[in-house]
């Protein structure tokens, strides 16, 4: 049975399906999970999501959890990977702490992580106060920022430092028509708000828009809220993991959450995986 990496991103392995909102990859298909996920019941060995659930309101993640039960055999395996809310909150209240007792050297490292526990809740514009932060030239604090979010944050500064930053980019004249449709409409919604309710209509549609498109996060997760998510979806013996321990044989060699020489991509990472029952 098949094994199923859900928003996969550019974390992909052929073997996989590879399931994603946009790519620009051959190897991963198209869909919005929002929408379910498309594949039978009982089909599926193992299911990933990594960094997913935080970007869907609290029922609907547990709607998509239960749809990853719905694809899975009995006795398969669930992974999940989210940004780590007790880490997090841990980080915060010791830099907060070094910060007061007057230790400057910290102030940069006390401001990373405020962007962490909020700006992506809160931005309202791609990228939001983090990309700013990242823009930074020499980055003031480069080695707790990279200890932090890894190769992936890495990957942002040599895009931002070559100015070749392209979210989502999708290839084809296909994609481009849909863009170019959806671009007419957009204009077309802004000229009608604009008439009927003036630049703050604009401006909340705008904010509205951008919130919808899945980029922010509606929620984060701790251990316990983890586990709580997946008992409640029905699956059972949550344990947490590493990014090079699994469940699933032969894990680390796929290095979806590793590099080949074993460097974690998404240090800030909380892994828990559970199993659907063989017997309900």
């Amino acid at each position: 049975m098949p094994y199923v990496n859900l928003g996969c991103g550019n974390r992909l392995h052929p073997e996989w399906i590879n399931i994603d909102i946009a790519s620009s990859s051959p190897q991963v298909i198209v869909h919005d999970l929002s929408r379910g996920i498309p594949l039978p019941d009982a089909s599926c060995e193992v299911v990933y999501l990594s960094h997913i659930l935080e970007h869907f309101r609290r029922g609907d993640a547990l709607t998509l959890v239960r749809e990853c039960y719905r694809v899975m055999r009995p006795g398969g395996i669930l992974r999940v990977a989210v940004p780590d809310l007790e880490t997090i909150c841990q980080l915060y209240l010791t830099k907060l702490q070094a910060v007061l007792s007057g230790d400057s050297s910290r102030t940069k490292d006390y401001e990373w992580v405020m962007l962490e526990m909020y700006d992506q809740a809160v931005r309202e514009r791609s990228g939001g106060e983090m990309l700013s932060y990242l823009r930074q030239y020499p980055l003031p604090n480069e080695a707790f920022v990279y200890e932090r979010i890894g190769e992936e944050g890495r990957s942002i500064v040599r895009s931002i430092k070559s100015q070749a930053i392209q979210q989502f980019a999708v290839s084809g004249w296909r994609a481009g028509l849909r863009r170019l449709v959806s671009r007419v409409r957009i204009c077309l919604t802004r000229s009608l708000v604009l008439v009927s309710m003036g630049r703050k209509g604009v401006m909340a549609l705008d904010i509205g828009m951008f919130r919808l498109a899945g980029e922010v996060h509606h929620w984060m997760y701790d251990r316990y809220s983890l586990k709580e998510l997946l008992l409640t979806a029905g699956f059972r013996d949550s344990i947490q993991q590493t990014a090079s321990t699994s469940r699933t044989q032969n894990w680390s060699s796929f290095n979806l959450d590793t590099l080949p020489d074993g460097t974690v991509y998404k240090p800030d990472s909380l892994f828990m995986e559970a199993t659907k029952p063989t017997e309900i």
